[in-house]
């Protein structure tokens, strides 16, 4: 049986409420009226510089998150190939002997979380990577390492953990925006791809994300789904299993902080890691690619390296070290978002080693 957590309450219950910000709840204000009551109550709520808000934030709206997994073909190891895991799941960080070491070492589940913040929104990109991007045609082109994933907005609305209120995700070079039930955005610049749905898990609702077999492309479910075997994911803060099989339906994954001793960001000038910025270093060997030059090298991104060809003003990586611009193209209205940021440890904003 899945225990049921439930959300912290006391700081906001706590907290002396300015009468003003009394008021407006009590009359049924809307999330946020400008950016000064933003501000306000963005006050009330946790601050993203503390790790352990962020870590606490990031597993309140952490995806539920659906795999499809493929089994077939010689490089699909029975289906870890399909496996989420760390980039150091292998015990180095070298990142051109994942595709090698992927069959034979355990895959338990990680996901990265970077959180950086502004006084209207708090913005949580969850990053899932794969040691194979791979295929089982002499038809497609295969690479080391795979890094792929969502970013989430959260409207700072005086309660603990804010509204969800859009997502945008990462399917190889496009980007995917969406909107849940309820939200207060429509598209903007970019059209929205569609519904952000969410499911119950420990008693409170989480969007649902999915991942294709092979290449990893990340939708919103169900523009992706499972497809036969694939694994179902749910976020934890203490727990990484490694599925028991490719059809395994509970399997936690563990968050780490991106920016922590066993994220990525403070590794970013790692050459063993990276060959450029925001670009993992990886190579042709341990039989990537079914035929010679069908591998790719150097072929795949962190966070910061992820970009989407033809979204206009939005430049490589901002989804992740400048989501408040993004979000001000990519939705409306625009005068929600404040681009002023309070917590962004990828601009050298605030401290991201605060206890």
């Amino acid at each position: 049986m899945v225990s049921i957590r439930r959300p912290r309450r006391g700081f906001v219950a706590r907290a002396v409420l300015p009468a003003a910000v009394m008021l407006l709840s009590a009359c049924g204000t809307s999330p946020l009226e400008g950016e000064a009551l933003g501000e306000t109550r963005g006050a009330l709520a946790g601050n993203a510089g503390s790790a352990a808000f962020r870590a606490a934030l990031a597993k309140r709206w952490a995806p539920i998150h659906y795999q499809d997994v493929d089994v077939t073909g010689s490089h699909a190891i029975s289906g870890k190939a399909d496996y989420i895991t760390r980039v150091d799941f292998d015990g180095d960080w070298s990142g051109t002997n994942n595709w090698d070491n992927a069959a034979s070492r355990a895959l338990p589940a990680y996901v990265y979380q970077s959180v950086v913040e502004t006084s209207s929104h708090w913005y949580i990109v969850y990053t899932f990577f794969h040691p194979r991007d791979w295929f089982d045609s002499i038809f497609d082109t295969e690479h080391e390492n795979d890094g792929e994933g969502v970013l989430l907005i959260v409207e700072r609305n005086g309660t603990e953990y804010g509204s969800l209120v859009g997502a945008v995700t990462v399917a190889h070079k496009d980007f995917f925006s969406y909107t849940p039930d309820g939200s207060p955005l429509t598209s903007g610049a970019e059209s929205l791809d569609g519904k952000l749905s969410t499911a119950d898990f420990e008693g409170l609702q989480h969007p649902i994300t999915a991942q294709e077999a092979k290449g990893h492309g990340l939708k919103a479910w169900p523009q992706y789904d499972i497809n036969g075997d694939g694994v179902k994911y749910y976020p934890s803060l203490t727990t990484a299993e490694e599925p028991s099989s490719a059809s395994d339906s509970d399997v936690r994954y563990k968050l780490l902080d991106i920016y922590g001793s066993e994220g990525l960001w403070t590794r970013r000038s790692l050459s063993e890691l990276f060959a450029s910025d925001g670009t993992f270093r990886g190579d042709t060997s341990g039989g990537c690619g079914y035929v010679a030059g069908q591998c790719g090298t150097n072929s795949a991104n962190a966070p910061w390296g992820w970009d989407d060809g033809n979204d206009g003003a939005v430049a490589r990586g901002e989804i992740a070290t400048d989501p408040a611009k993004l979000a001000a193209i990519y939705f409306s209205p625009a005068s929600r978002f404040s681009t002023t940021y309070t917590f962004n440890p990828f601009k050298g904003v605030g401290d991201a080693n605060a206890p």
